[in-house]
């Protein structure tokens, strides 16, 4: 869609105004203040000065038919009337010793008299804006607060054709199907008038980062073709108290001359968070929400804007912004399952070369819990991996690799490992797989590898999942955490000592641990008793305990316990697998990197 500016005045109309008046005052004021500064006397006060000897320079006009003089001090100039019977005036002018001139008539072309006014003028202006520009810079620029105080600076887009339709987003089909509401009420608004139906005056679209809730909104737009403002939460914020709350009311001021049409705020948590009541708060964040809210429900109806606003903390938010009425709907935007990420992987896949033999489930599939913006450059990474091997498409394996380097990170070409390290990295990988393909319910080996990764890990081992996985049952958890300890327990086993390389391994463990006792309930002691708060789940979760000290303790004993259980079954599943264990660890040293199809044929040899 295409952005409208505001009108402006083009920078020549202020040149021409300003050359006007420099013209007018050159014709007009100047004359009138020159003539000021002669004084004019009689023709007898001349000859009297003459006779004195008070005259220093005389000039005689006589185009004028006047004479100018200036007295013996050379500052006072005198002027007065020729006559024209008066013989002896050359010859009195000698007598006293006085230097005289005569008038040279020059015809001065009128096109240099104006150029001798205007390249000036001109050198003035350029200098004035030069200085102007700096002075704007120096403050911000040009949209500064200074510059547009009380000016919402929106970003409007005007009634297109082209630009982001439905069709563009893909994998999020709940998401699309409740504003597909919205787009036809702004196309037939009488069908709802008839039975009286309403439209939510605002929807609130939640989801993690990447997930396409901006694109949503663009999608809107383009589809209901109407005016379409965009503005971002933070540029709200303002130093001085009140300039956010005028920024709003501009805002729906613009919106409404154009109705109907759709106002989209982005990332809405950094003007709508909780009023906490403290004093002391953020007057002017609780001045700008507090407009937002009488714009939203006020006495002066909006009728025909629709408002769409994105966040990925929909907790924060205040209530009064959230009741009926204001946010009427909540769009939850979720990370794409299994199909989703298939079909934004092929949306995407449109914007490249691709060989004909690509394998989008499988893609999908290893790409478990990736959101549609990590899918758009694990496509882009697959891109520019085939113009570094200077090929013209894409293939299977770049798409592989790509999902490798946006988890793992690229390939440290230069990290040479020692054959002692190599080895026992090799036997680290091979044990998480040994253990995951020695338990019930564990997701298939899908690669093995021991090539270090730019992110710090000297070796991976990929599992994937059959299709979409979505409960998680005790023993499935468990075994999760056994394979989390296999690496460490395949250490122990071969090389009776331990190293660094289980660090990460250590933390997810834990983690799962912990998470079953205090928000699962799969601890018989504590029950169904949630021990634990989740705050900010679209952006990583941030956990707190909720209990006494007392009881932290013993869910920290209870966790140790869990890791220790499972770290012993592993070490025993790969005890009772010793010669598979070394003989399928030989073979990673020697490959770097194999396939699970590789590896489960060495297994069940």
């Amino acid at each position: 869609m295409n952005e409208v500016k505001s009108p402006k005045k083009p920078l020549i109309f202020y040149y021409l105004v300003a050359m006007l008046l420099v013209m007018l005052f050159n014709f007009i004021a100047m004359p009138w203040l020159s003539q000021y500064q002669i004084q004019e006397v009689d023709y007898n006060t001349f000859v009297d000065m003459t006779e004195k000897g008070e005259i220093d320079k005389v000039e005689i006009q006589e185009q004028d038919n006047r004479i100018l003089f200036t007295g013996k001090d050379g500052k006072s100039i005198y002027k007065t009337a020729m006559i024209s019977t008066d013989s002896q005036l050359v010859q009195r002018l000698l007598d006293a010793g006085v230097s005289t001139t005569g008038e040279e008539i020059e015809q001065t072309s009128l096109l240099v008299q104006i150029l001798g006014w205007v390249a000036p003028i001109l050198i003035f202006i350029a200098l004035g804006q030069f200085m102007s520009r700096k002075l704007i810079e120096k403050m911000g620029g040009s949209n500064s607060m200074m510059f547009n105080m009380g000016k919402s600076n929106a970003k409007i887009y005007v009634k297109s054709t082209e630009g982001i339709k439905f069709s563009d987003v893909a994998g999020e089909d709940e998401a699309k199907e409740n504003l597909t509401e919205i787009v036809d009420y702004l196309h037939n608004p009488n069908k709802y008038k008839e039975i009286g139906a309403s439209m939510p005056k605002g929807i609130l679209l939640v989801g993690p980062p990447g997930t396409g809730k901006t694109m949503l909104a663009k999608a809107v737009a383009g589809e209901s073709n109407v005016p379409f403002f965009s503005m971002s939460g933070s540029e709200f914020v303002e130093m001085f108290v009140g300039m956010g709350a005028s920024k709003v009311r501009d805002l729906f001021k613009q919106a409404k001359e154009k109705a109907p049409c759709i106002v989209f705020i982005d990332e809405i948590d950094a003007i709508g968070k909780k009023r906490d009541g403290q004093i002391g708060g953020n007057d002017e964040r609780e001045q700008t929400l507090n407009q937002l809210l009488t714009e939203m429900d006020g006495f002066e109806g909006n009728t025909g804007v629709i408002i769409l606003a994105a966040t990925n903390r929909p907790e924060s938010l205040d209530p009064a912004l959230t009741r009926p009425g204001r946010f009427d709907r909540r769009v939850p935007v979720e990370l794409p399952d299994l199909k989703g990420r298939e079909e934004i992987l092929k949306v995407h896949a449109k914007k490249i070369r691709l060989s004909d033999d690509i394998d989008f489930n499988k893609i999908a599939r290893m790409a478990s819990g990736a959101s549609g913006a990590e899918l758009a450059n694990i496509v882009n990474e697959a891109a520019l991996r085939a113009v570094r091997d200077n090929r013209r498409f894409a293939t299977q394996a770049d798409l592989e690799e790509s999902i490798e380097t946006v988890i793992a990170g690229y390939q440290k070409k230069n990290a040479i490992l020692t054959n002692k390290e190599k080895l026992i990295v090799s036997y680290h990988e091979i044990g998480h797989a040994l253990v995951a393909a020695k338990q019930n319910n564990s997701a298939p080996v899908q690669k093995i590898t021991i090539i270090p990764r730019t992110s710090g890990a000297l070796g991976y081992t990929m599992q994937v999942d059959e299709g979409n996985h979505y409960l998680m049952s005790k023993e499935e958890i468990e075994n999760k955490i056994a394979t989390f300890t296999g690496g460490r327990a395949a250490e122990e086993v071969i090389f009776g000592s331990v190293t660094t390389g289980a660090s990460n391994d250590i933390e997810q463990a834990t983690r799962l641990a912990r998470a079953m006792i205090t928000r699962y309930g799969m601890n018989e002691d504590f029950d169904m008793v949630a021990l634990e708060t989740v705050t900010n789940q679209y952006l990583g979760g941030d956990t707190s305990l909720a209990c006494s000290a007392e009881t932290q303790a013993e869910i920290d004993h209870k966790v140790v316990e869990l890791v220790k259980q499972q770290h012993q079954k592993a070490l025993q599943i790969l005890i009772e697998n010793r010669a598979k264990l070394d003989e399928l660890a030989h073979f990673l040293y020697d490959k770097e990197t194999i396939t699970g199809e590789e590896f489960m044929n060495i297994l069940n040899a």
